[in-house]
C-alpha cells in the first residue's frame, strides 16, 4: 500500500483526503516512479469541483491529477528506462501520489528541477499546441487572453521566441512582469478591446484564449475571420465557430515536452513555481487556485 490524496463526491477542496491505496504494478512498457513533486492545474479543481462530469466523468474514490516527476522505482519490459532514472510526464492514473504510472516518461535533464518538470507538462503542451495550430510566424500578431496565467505566460514567451509581436491581456498586477517579458501588457475586462486596439495600431492577426473569459466573439470581431482565433478554456468555441482544443489526445504535442525542458535548462524559458505543498496539502492547494491567489504554479510533494 502507499498513500494518495482521493475524493469521493465531488464538492469543495476539504474533501480531498489523504488515503491508503493500492501501489501500482507497471505493464508492458510503463514505469512506476516514486513521485517527487506532482502538478496542481485549474482542471483538477474543476473535475473536483464536478463542473467537468460531461468531459471527465470519474469513478470514486478517485485520485486526481496527471503531471508528475520523479525517479523510476520499477520498470515493465520494453519501458526503455531504469531504475533509478530521473523522468516526468503525464500519469496513467491519478497523479497525487507517492507512486506513479507513466506510459510515455521524457527523461529529465539535469538542472531541471523535479518541481519545474511537473508544473510545466500541462500548460507547457497547450501553449505549444496553442501555437502550432494557430500557425502564427514571426512578422505577425498575437494576442493572448489570459496571459499572466501559466498557459498564457508560456504561450507569449515561446510566441516572443518566435519573432511575433504579442498582446496580452492580464490582471493588473501581472502587468510589468509580462512587459518583461516581451509583451506588451493591456489590463482585461471592460473595455479591453479598446486598449487592445490602441496597442495594436496595425491590428491583430491571430488570438489564443486561454482565459476562457467570454472574450471570443469580441476576438473574431477583432481579427475578422474565426479560423484565426482559438480557444483551450471557452466551452462556447462553437457558437462563434472557433476552434476548440484540448479533449481530442490527437490534437496535443506530446513531442513538446522535451523541447520545453530543454528551454528551461537554457533559461530561454521561465515557468515559475509560486508555492510549494505536502501532498496532504492538496486542499490548500486546491483553495489557492479557486481564489485565484497563485502567482504560477502550485505542486504537490509526497
Amino acid at each position: 500500500m502507499s498513500t494518495a490524496i482521493t475524493f469521493s463526491e465531488y464538492g469543495a477542496p476539504e474533501l480531498l483526503r489523504l488515503s491508503d491505496v493500492a501501489t501500482p504494478q507497471p505493464g508492458p512498457g510503463q514505469v512506476r516512479i516514486r513521485v517527487r513533486a506532482a502538478a496542481v492545474n485549474p482542471i483538477d479543481v474543476r473535475i473536483r469541483a464536478g463542473i467537468m462530469q460531461g468531459f471527465f466523468p470519474v469513478e470514486f474514490p478517485h485520485v486526481p491529477g496527471w503531471d508528475v516527476a520523479g525517479v523510476v522505482d520499477e520498470a515493465g519490459e520494453g519501458a526503455g528506462f531504469a531504475v533509478g532514472d530521473e523522468v516526468f510526464g503525464v500519469a496513467s492514473a491519478g497523479g497525487y501520489s507517492e507512486y506513479a504510472l507513466l506510459d510515455h516518461p521524457v527523461a529529465k535533464p539535469q538542472g531541471l528541477s523535479f518541481e519545474t518538470a511537473a508544473g510545466m507538462i500541462t500548460v507547457g503542451e497547450a501553449a505549444y499546441r496553442g501555437l502550432q495550430h494557430l500557425g502564427a510566424e514571426a512578422g505577425r500578431t498575437l494576442l493572448v487572453h489570459g496571459a499572466g496565467g501559466s498557459v498564457g505566460t508560456i504561450a507569449v514567451q515561446l510566441a516572443v521566441a518566435r519573432g511575433i509581436t504579442v498582446i496580452g491581456t492580464a490582471a493588473e498586477q501581472d502587468l510589468e512582469r509580462l512587459g518583461g517579458l516581451g509583451a506588451t501588457a493591456v489590463r482585461y475586462g471592460e473595455g479591453w478591446v479598446e486598449r487592445v486596439k490602441a496597442a495594436a495600431p496595425d491590428g491583430v492577426d491571430f488570438v489564443f484564449d486561454a482565459s476562457g473569459a467570454g472574450v471570443l466573439a469580441d476576438s473574431v470581431a477583432l481579427v475578422g475571420d474565426a479560423g484565426r482565433v482559438i480557444t483551450i478554456a471557452d466551452p462556447s468555441f462553437a457558437q462563434y465557430g472557433v476552434r476548440f482544443t484540448g479533449m481530442d489526445p490527437e490534437d496535443r504535442f506530446p513531442e513538446a515536452l522535451p523541447q520545453l525542458a530543454d528551454l528551461i535548462v537554457a533559461g530561454r524559458l521561465d515557468v515559475p513555481v509560486w508555492r510549494a505543498y505536502p501532498l496532504a496539502e492538496a486542499a490548500t492547494a486546491h483553495a489557492d487556485i479557486e481564489a485565484r491567489r497563485n502567482q504560477g504554479k502550485i505542486v504537490l510533494l509526497p
